[in-house]
């Protein structure tokens, strides 16, 4: 194979955004050669813009024989549903986030992807920002020592009502499975895990149309503590302005800072552990020293986890973002929900037998909003969505 045909399911922001670098030929060795929406003038503006074959249904794409590729951009839902079907014709996956609404579909399309040996990545085009790369590297080569603490203050994604009233699937239970922690956090999720580890365990407070009239959260604070001891909070939301992107980590040997843009390394010359246990001084600090670490390169974002994912069928190149990842940001989110839902500690594996009977509760006394399409709830998916 010189080239890999791609198809892309779902043509709203994402999966136009997907069109665009790809008909600009910013991704070496790909080529896209087919689209699919079930909304006919969405495919046909779509259709208008280039020589590609057009479906009105994931289902007719993926058995067409005219791609190798399918990227998945419709509503949360459909994410898993439509990775399994492609699996089991023959086509390498890429999903965007969130890999689905709940750790059960997941793991059942995390199954059928290892079954069908193709190549399954995940658009987390946060990861080969050059300023995150830098942060993994300073943890990985134990710059800060043992973590102690994170701190994530997430609360820049405002979002006016207009927005929230912009779609049918938006901000319900059945059609979009969740709010903040789904829709716009599971990059900040992503790059947590990705750096600092999973938590064991969550407690979690969420505002569930706190700001805006929906159903689902539009706010939350969230305490997390990890194997070892450490401990974490993440707070995020769409109805503050202005608000915080600060993601901290703190550890025994001094503490990573990124805000702003920046990334700042603050580094102890002595543990911490150490200095308190020997210091004579009831009110010293070791020696620390801060500075402003240097990134260099260009964020690449979606078309550069394309790339790797092109590279990787072409030429085995390592994912960048294996779509198995996806399950670990969405245990964290999930336990977050199941947490407030509880009012108890969640763990991490996630009941997902519990959460998912709490979650088809939600479903259920969903309202749909009349005349406009979305995702659709567990309770309607394939009945294999809830087997064990």
């Amino acid at each position: 194979m010189e080239k890999v045909r791609f198809g892309i399911a779902g043509l709203g922001n994402m999966g136009t955004g997907h069109m665009a670098y790809l008909a600009r030929g910013e991704v070496k060795g790909a080529e896209l050669t087919a689209i699919c929406d079930d909304d006919p003038a969405a495919l046909r503006r779509a259709a208008a813009t280039g020589a590609y074959k057009a479906f009105e249904s994931a289902e007719a794409m993926v058995a067409s024989g005219e791609i190798d590729a399918i990227i998945i951009a419709t509503p949360h839902y459909l994410h898993p549903d439509i990775a399994i079907k492609a699996f089991a014709k023959g086509l390498h996956v890429m999903t965007e986030k969130p890999a689905g609404v709940y750790t059960k579909q997941v793991r059942l399309m995390d199954e059928a992807a290892a079954a069908s040996g193709k190549v399954f990545g995940i658009m987390f085009s946060t990861r080969p920002a050059p300023i995150y790369q830098k942060v993994k590297e300073l943890i990985s080569a134990g710059e800060i020592g043992a973590i102690i603490r994170t701190n994530w203050i997430i609360t820049n994604w405002y979002r006016t009502q207009s927005y929230y009233d912009s779609g049918g699937w938006r901000a319900t239970w059945a059609g979009e499975g969740g709010g903040v922690l789904l829709n716009q956090d599971p990059h900040q999720l992503d790059i947590w895990q990705w750096t600092c580890g999973l938590p064991k365990r969550v407690m979690a407070f969420c505002g569930y149309g706190k700001f805006h009239e929906i159903e689902v959260e539009d706010d939350v604070t969230a305490y997390v503590e990890y194997e070892g001891g450490a401990t974490g909070v993440f707070v995020t939301s769409t109805g503050e302005t202005p608000g915080t992107n600060r993601f901290e980590i703190s550890g025994d040997l001094g503490k990573i800072l990124v805000e702003n843009g920046k990334l700042r390394l603050f580094k102890l010359r002595s543990s911490s552990a150490e200095f308190l246990r020997t210091s004579k001084s009831g009110f010293a600090q070791p020696e620390c020293w801060e500075c402003l670490v240097p990134v260099h390169g260009q964020d690449g974002g979606h078309a550069a986890i394309t790339q790797n994912f092109v590279d990787a069928i072409l030429k085995g190149a390592p994912l960048m973002a294996p779509g198995y990842e996806g399950m670990k940001g969405l245990q964290i989110s999930n336990a977050m929900h199941l947490s407030c839902w509880t009012g108890k500690w969640a763990d991490i594996p996630v009941d997902e037998e519990l959460f998912l009977s709490l979650l088809n509760e939600k479903v259920k006394g969903s309202k749909a909003k009349s005349g406009q399409k979305g995702g659709v709830g567990p309770a309607d998916l394939s009945s294999s969505f809830n087997k064990s």
